[in-house]
């Protein structure tokens, strides 16, 4: 589908159908823009299957922060967003460019501890419950 190889914009939605989930995560995984992706399917299994394998692949962005502003870099693609430090251990991302709605959305990040050269910590929207960890190595 040519829709799906190219990056448009606008409100528009594509819906492909595959005959596999392996099928469905590869024409995912294959796409070099990294939209939202959906499955739809009643099959409570094959939804999980999806969630981890997607969510599941180690992904890696290299960024620099400064006190106010961070500048991130993620399958070859660069944003920035403004920092605002809540205290010593949690700040709130905010895109200066936002594409989408989504990206409109300011991220929570809290530090939970660090090691060496690394720290883990938790992140999320702003106002949401559901939060994911990270871990970051410093890189010399």
């Amino acid at each position: 589908m040519e829709c799906y190889r190219e990056e448009i914009f606008g409100p528009v939605l594509v819906s492909m159908s595959v005959d596999t989930l392996d099928e469905a995560i590869k024409v995912i995984n294959e796409n070099p823009y990294g939209n939202g992706t959906a499955i739809f399917t009643t099959n409570g299994a094959t939804a999980r299957k999806f969630t981890q394998e997607i969510d599941g692949k180690k992904q890696t962005s290299i960024f620099t922060r400064t006190n106010d502003l961070q500048i991130e870099t993620y399958n070859g693609k660069t944003d920035t967003a403004s920092v605002r430090w809540v205290n010593d251990c949690e700040f709130i991302l905010q895109k200066l460019h936002p594409k989408n709605m989504t990206e409109k959305k300011a991220i929570s990040m809290k530090i939970l501890f660090t090691k060496n050269n690394t720290y883990t910590f938790e992140y999320g929207f702003v106002g949401d419950e559901k939060k994911q960890r990270g871990t970051v190595t410093k890189l010399d």
